[in-house]
């Protein structure tokens, strides 16, 4: 509940309690009165989202929930290199777990640019910026371009923002610093998080890190890895 904030007012979820909209699950609130100051943009995705939430609960299979989340992410997704390959990797997730994805997937997208390619992007801390907000917004405008919908559906400009703001708090998905594979194995407790990240990074540039396709390690990961199941903590 700490990494959440109220959509209206932007109250950390450890200063107060949050509500979700009762409706979508995406939405939180710290009152009544910013739920409500809220609504008029809320409710254009609002019911779609609660639709799509609705037919996937539907249309998912019965067995019982034994997968739990990586650490330090609310939930778990079901089968995440087959989301990867049908670009919905994304989908399905709380909306803080994605910010925090999105800001990883670019941090280690920046150090794989350096040490496989030697470059420095320019408008990163590699290349002498104070932090990689600018870059970081090239990215997210990438991954609303990107073939196949890689951002979550209800993804809009006020979720952009919202995810830069994410990465200027400081803590771990500071844009002012570096991340490597290891720190990335070692935060999420799963040594395949690093290699879904850069096959995100993938389908957000076009390329893989080095110039490296993952089309292969895709197909190979989804043979090699067990089923996991959707479950909140």
């Amino acid at each position: 509940m700490a990494d959440e904030t109220c959509t209206t007012c932007k109250k950390q979820g450890s200063d107060t309690p949050l509500k979700r909209c009762a409706k979508c699950k995406t939405g939180w609130y710290c009152s009544r009165e910013c739920q409500m100051a809220d609504w008029g943009t809320h409710k254009k995705t609002c019911a779609r989202i609660a639709s799509q939430t609705s037919s996937n609960a539907d249309t998912k299979n019965s067995k019982p929930n034994t997968a739990n989340p990586p650490k330090n992410l609310s939930a778990a997704i079901d089968k995440p290199f087959h989301r990867l390959e049908t670009k919905s990797w994304l989908h399905d997730r709380p909306k803080q777990d994605v910010y925090k994805l999105l800001i990883d997937a670019y941090r280690l997208r920046m150090q794989d640019n350096l040490t496989l390619d030697g470059k420095r992007e320019a408008d990163s801390i590699y290349g002498g910026c104070r932090d990689g907000r600018i870059g970081f917004r090239r990215f997210l405008r990438l991954a609303g371009k990107a073939s196949g919908a890689v951002l979550p559906p209800w993804w809009t400009a006020d979720h952009a923002a919202e995810c830069e703001e994410a990465g200027l708090r400081g803590g771990w998905s500071s844009l002012g610093s570096a991340v490597e594979k290891s720190e990335i194995v070692e935060h999420y407790g799963e040594r395949y998080m690093p290699m879904q990240l850069r096959l995100l990074g993938e389908q957000i540039y076009g390329r893989g890190p080095g110039g490296q396709a993952g089309a292969s390690t895709l197909a190979l990961m989804k043979l090699r890895r067990p089923e996991r199941c959707t479950r909140r903590r």
